[in-house]
């Protein structure tokens, strides 16, 4: 499905992503792990169009989209719900979520996704007519997702989604990426630092160190991993 080629990304003059090749085929839970800094947040950005590389390509079901916009890109199909959520804090739940199927005519099946969202996200039934900003962390987490499935993606970008949350959150937010691939077998493209909560998802990871791809395996063969355990998992 996507199928990331040699790519270098820079800011400016400083070079952030060295040769980067990542590969995802269509049904697959993928994680990038690394230290702050590794460049996984860039990796993103440049499948995204906000960073763009400046050498190599980006092929997202054979087409290649590393010259594309950002807004040329979404409406194919990629959406990512970024590090720190970047929820719309003045706007309602519901008024995100609206937001999030901007793009979308088909009513009865952003009505069909919102019913599908409220039973994956009770609370944010609760919360239809708060604004955002009042919410929780978790439950802040829950809408940006939800915000993000309701452009009905084919593939799901998740930047740190554990980042700044409870235990208990955590292992409901990794329950539902599971749920989300399984059921819609939406793909997903999954950034964490929290290595061993992603590894367990996961179907394949790739080890990310100071921009470039160091290590790349089954997800159960990384948790095995004397380097990556001790590493990226605290064993």
């Amino acid at each position: 499905m996507l199928s990331i080629r040699n790519i270098d990304t820079f800011y400016g003059n400083i070079q952030a992503l060295h040769n980067v090749s990542i590969e995802i085929a269509e049904g697959e839970i993928i994680t990038l792990i690394g230290a702050n800094g590794a460049g996984k947040t860039t990796t993103l950005m440049s499948v995204c169009g906000v960073v763009p590389p400046r050498t190599g390509e980006i092929l997202f079901r054979n087409q290649p989209i590393h010259h594309l916009s950002p807004d040329k890109i979404v409406p194919l199909g990629i959406c990512q719900v970024p590090e720190g959520r970047l929820i719309f804090p003045y706007m309602t739940v519901m008024e995100n979520l609206d937001m999030g199927a901007y793009l979308r005519k088909d009513k009865n099946g952003i009505k069909h996704d919102l019913e599908y969202i409220f039973d994956l996200f009770p609370i944010l039934a609760q919360r239809k007519t708060q604004a955002g900003g009042t919410l929780s962390g978790g439950e802040q987490q829950m809408l940006a997702m939800s915000r993000a499935l309701m452009a009905r993606p084919k593939l799901l970008l998740l930047d740190e989604p554990s980042l700044g949350l409870a235990p208990l959150i955590i292992k409901q937010i990794f329950e539902i990426i599971e749920k989300i691939n399984a059921e819609n077998n939406t793909t997903v493209f999954l950034v964490e630092q929290n290595a061993n909560q992603a590894l367990k998802v996961a179907h394949r990871g790739y080890v990310m160190e100071n921009g470039h791809i160091s290590l790349t395996d089954s997800a159960e063969n990384l948790m095995k991993n004397e380097d990556v355990r001790r590493a990226y998992l605290g064993l």
